[in-house]
């Protein structure tokens, strides 16, 4: 069991604290904002200012995700996980102790980056470490996880709204549970496929790359799995990536309108547009 809740636990926390940013935001507004309850002399906020800090994670979020689409493979999943909770409790401490609008900007737009982060790698790791008869529940069990966190973050806003200063501990409250993340990020192998890619993209020794996977498949399997299912696994892995990149064609955006993609697109897209309503 150990072997498939670790390397979904850890990474599904990046999930939860993008919910609790959600949650907590809405009552760190109201607490920043107000006269009373603010702790500060710069509460007098603009309504850009406010929604500055509201939205300051989103756009954080934003380049955190045009960030990841350019050094995800070269990081790692494992790497790119350590560095979103790397980030999550520096924007989470930068905002919660800042003395200032633009800092407290700043904070929020570091927490968004490891938002954008975390958010690309969680799935990868997930899913390319777990067990294939549960990758699909787990991947979604992750946004069960994302919920969570919307809620525990209204949670601790609803209980900190009343303090003098509470939106400093509403922001402040994830940097222990990214700690945790990164923690356990650190004391988990790399993913076995990604090792795997990039000696198929010819950016590591195929037999070094191999004898890691096998490493790092060996300590997530734990050690009763016999040296024939690990090399089994490896090869099959190996061989995935292989045709994979055999069959790699160029895409196009145009391809988000067709079969089962646009069937995706279109649920999505009306569940946005209908619960407007």
């Amino acid at each position: 069991m150990a072997a498939v809740i670790l390397p979904f636990v850890f990474p599904a926390l990046g999930g939860l604290l993008f919910g609790y940013d959600i949650g907590a935001t809405s009552g760190a507004t109201i607490s920043v904002h107000s006269a009373e309850l603010s702790g500060t002399t710069w509460f007098n906020l603009s309504s850009l200012q406010l929604g500055l800090v509201a939205s300051g994670s989103l756009y954080g979020a934003l380049g955190g995700s045009i960030l990841a689409y350019r050094i995800a493979d070269f990081l790692g999943r494992r790497i790119e996980l350590m560095t979103a909770a790397a980030l999550y409790i520096s924007g989470a401490l930068t905002t919660g102790l800042a003395p200032n609008f633009v800092v407290l900007i700043i904070g929020r737009l570091l927490y968004g980056v490891g938002i954008g982060l975390a958010m690309h790698g969680a799935p990868l790791y997930i899913a390319e470490t777990c067990p294939s008869q549960i990758r699909g529940t787990l991947i979604s069990f992750k946004e069960l996880f994302i919920v969570g966190g919307i809620l525990f973050g209204y949670l601790v806003g609803s209980y900190e709204i009343d303090v003098v200063g509470g939106w400093r501990y509403m922001f402040g409250f994830s940097a222990p549970l990214a700690a945790i993340m990164a923690v356990g990020m650190w004391s988990l192998p790399p993913s076995p496929r990604w090792l795997l890619l990039r000696a198929v993209q010819g950016k590591g020794p195929m037999e070094d790359n191999k004898k890691k996977a096998m490493n790092a498949l060996r300590r997530l399997k734990g050690p009763s799995a016999s040296d024939k299912v690990l090399t089994d696994e490896i090869e099959n892995n190996l061989s995935s990536i292989k045709a994979a990149y055999a069959d790699q064609a160029e895409g196009s955006i145009f391809q988000v309108f067709e079969g089962a993609s646009l069937k995706a697109f279109t649920i999505g897209g009306g569940l946005v547009l209908f619960q407007q309503r």
